[in-house]
């Protein structure tokens, strides 16, 4: 390491945290070639949201050093774990509920899954809506079957970077299950330590519409680092929102941001937008959750759904994916905004 540069990149912030890089520990090696300056920062989540803007300010603070007239900034990813992790190799769990079905929650559940594994991150999902699984549908494994590894543990199933597990794929297909509350309960239990999901950064956990049973044994189960609720814009989808709000805030689980789905619809003709469902209602909730962001209607989604291809890989260049794609990395930047808090003032330096 040298000195002169570490100086320099300590008065560097990340944004989103408001501490220095190097007290951070984020600044793995910090070398000078000649006249040039060669840093590596390990990122909180590969799925950094502000990743550009960190590279501009390494640069301009390196770039005043006398002697420094190039840099060269090479990037990593170290997501921290939770203080209390809830599964053994498993970093952050994270809910996607809410208050009302038809609100779009498993293709967006889907999408950040999809999107947080494109940017590099290792991601696991749950299906946890048993009685009317969907993800393994919308990944295009609506076929596939779950099978036992060596130790007798359920092996997820694997698609799209993403690991899986749904009740799709353990019942046969069109058989409804009849189950009351004790066994939703073991069923969870099942899914979340019966199954080998290996490291992972984040699982996200697709839960079904409500405040049921599902949900309590979530949240009474394992140590959760928050919620995602989804909503969209009009009234009545809002007012069940905030009562999964409501729900996770006696669980003692924190909402880590809203998400306004088919939030309004651009006329692929004309260009012109159309507020179907109103827009904008769940900046009401924002008022005390981050937004994280308003997703456009778009058949596409709908299609890519009924395809086994979620949009954000599907039409990456779409309105609506690069919606989700923001989604994903404010998710991520949320996630790394709690971790921190939960960590000392100072870290080493890597």
């Amino acid at each position: 390491m040298n000195d002169a540069l570490l100086r320099a990149l300590s008065t560097v912030n990340d944004p989103e945290l408001h501490r220095d890089l190097v007290s951070l520990g984020m600044i793995e090696r910090a070398e000078l070639s000649g006249d040039v300056a060669q840093v590596k920062v390990n990122l909180t989540t590969p799925a950094c949201p502000l990743k550009g803007q960190i590279e501009l300010d390494v640069r301009s603070a390196l770039l005043q050093l006398p002697g420094v007239r190039d840099v060269q900034v090479q990037f990593g990813a170290m997501v921290r774990a939770a203080a209390q992790p809830a599964l053994p190799g498993v970093k952050h769990v994270v809910l996607v509920g809410s208050g009302k079905g038809g609100v779009g929650k498993s293709s967006v559940a889907v999408n950040l899954a999809a999107s947080l594994a494109h940017d590099g991150a290792r991601v696991g999902l749950l299906d946890a809506d048993v009685y009317g699984p969907s993800v393994a549908h919308m990944l295009g494994q609506g076929q596939a079957r779950v099978t036992a590894d060596e130790n007798r543990k359920m092996r997820p199933i694997e698609a799209h970077g993403v690991r899986f597990i749904s009740m799709a794929n353990l019942s046969p297909a069109g058989q409804a299950l009849v189950w009351r509350g004790p066994m939703l309960h073991s069923a969870i239990q099942q899914f979340l330590k019966d199954a080998a999901w290996g490291d992972l950064d984040y699982l996200i956990v697709d839960l079904p519409p409500g405040t049921g049973d599902v949900q309590l044994s979530l949240t009474q189960t394992i140590q959760v680092t928050g919620a995602v609720i989804v909503t969209t814009p009009q009234d009545v989808a809002l007012i069940d929102a905030a009562r999964a709000i409501d729900m996770f805030r006696k669980a003692s689980v924190p909402v880590l941001g809203v998400v306004e789905n088919m939030s309004y619809f651009v006329a692929p003709d004309t260009g012109h937008t159309y507020d179907i469902f109103g827009r904008g209602g769940s900046r009401k909730l924002g008022e005390q959750y981050p937004l994280l962001g308003e997703i456009p209607l778009d058949t596409e989604v709908r299609q890519d759904a009924d395809l086994g291809a979620p949009t954000v890989l599907a039409h990456p260049e779409s309105a609506a994916a690069q919606s989700l794609r923001a989604v994903a990395r404010a998710l991520a930047g949320q996630i790394s905004v709690r971790t921190l808090s939960e960590l000392p003032e100072q870290l080493p330096v890597v």
